[in-house]
């Protein structure tokens, strides 16, 4: 009972409120509306090798100044507003198809090099501990010369706060490189946590194995259908960024250092071992709806071996009653004393040497 409960715990019900529509996504026909964030942070990281500032702005305005500076910046807008993103981004020459995807929502990952400047689009993956799911956040990046623009969706996390301690240590590569290697080391961050996501989902799918094994009930197929749905979450967010930094290796840009290339290549590799393991975990989802089947069957053949065997232990009495029930003035043992103490003693004796010769047999 106290495993039960363990295992009940861990899945909270909102597993059982994920709608389908939602897992598979938006209709790219029909212009998504982005609700305006009501909190905006914007974040400016101007370094050197030498030197480091960290400035927090409350105006987009104030950003203007850095599309020309001869030090790197980045410049990070947390909490999308319609108005601000496109100031910004009109400033830093942006094209105006770029800016209509950093605005969207549900959109696939992608990059494009235009005007110029290489822009990435991507989701990073966090993993809901109060809630027990999976959530998604999208996020672009555009590089520069000596620039790079994030946006994300939510002001009040991210997967940064370890590039923002290298930033402020002096002797850290990224300091010591130009604007491409903080352009890598953000998508690198982003495929590093699918891991962490990727962990949680996995510790999640052994829990719900073991809850099958004890437990092969509709609740725990409706947990496999859930966990499904994240796997296709999962693939869908994780599959197409192979093919974004593939497209940034293609891509020849002159932003993109050839000392800065191998980093990609790094990144790359990480990022087929992420769809291959995001491959397996579909693949045990596949085994463990068999395995949920198997085990129904079983629970199933066990149920209908008892009554067979029952059945069976019944059919002797039930055979010596209808004899004994008939109407005929002449049956054997009818008028004699011990005719019924006889009879009970058959109905007795019949099944209990059924027992032992099907135990004899193995048959149970």
């Amino acid at each position: 009972m106290k495993k039960k409960n363990i295992i009940n715990s861990i899945f909270s019900p909102i597993d059982f409120l994920l709608g389908t529509h939602k897992i598979v996504g938006v209709n790219p026909t029909i212009p998504p509306v982005r609700q305006a964030e009501i909190e905006s942070a914007i974040t400016v990281f101007e370094y050197n090798s030498e030197w480091v500032k960290e400035i927090e702005l409350k105006n987009v305005e104030d950003c203007f100044p850095y599309k020309d500076a001869t030090s790197v910046t980045w410049i990070n807008v947390a909490g999308l507003k319609k108005d601000e993103v496109e100031k910004l981004c009109n400033h830093f020459e942006i094209h105006p198809l770029l800016i209509e995807d950093i605005l969207s929502i549900g959109q696939r990952s992608k990059m494009d090099d235009l005007n110029g400047l290489l822009f990435c689009l991507l989701n990073m993956l966090y993993f809901n501990d109060s809630q027990n799911q999976m959530e998604s956040e999208q996020l672009s990046i555009v590089l520069g010369k000596n620039f790079v623009l994030s946006f994300q969706e939510d002001s009040r996390r991210d997967v940064f706060e370890s590039l923002r301690g290298k930033l402020r240590l002096t002797n850290s590569k990224v300091r010591q490189n130009n604007a491409d290697f903080l352009f890598y080391s953000l998508i690198d961050l982003v495929v590093d946590h699918y891991f962490i996501v990727m962990e949680k989902l996995g510790n999640k799918i052994e829990t719900v194995e073991e809850l099958i094994v004890l437990y092969p009930n509709t609740r725990s197929l409706a947990k496999i259908n859930n966990l499904r749905k994240e796997m296709i979450v999962l693939k869908r967010n994780v599959a197409p960024v192979r093919e974004l930094v593939s497209g940034i290796l293609r891509s020849e840009s002159d932003l993109i250092e050839n000392r800065t290339e191998k980093y990609f290549k790094d990144v790359y590799d990480h990022i087929v071992q992420a769809t291959d393991l995001s491959d397996n975990y579909r693949d045990m989802m596949m085994n463990l709806h068999d395995l949920y089947i198997n085990n129904v069957n079983l629970k199933m053949n066990e149920v209908m071996k008892v009554m067979a065997v029952v059945t069976c232990l019944l059919a002797p009495a039930t055979v010596i009653g209808g004899i004994f029930g008939m109407n005929f003035e002449r049956i054997p043992l009818l008028h004699n004393k011990w005719g019924f103490y006889i009879s009970v003693a058959l109905m007795l004796l019949i099944p209990v040497m059924m027992i032992r010769m099907f135990r004899k047999r193995g048959w149970f």
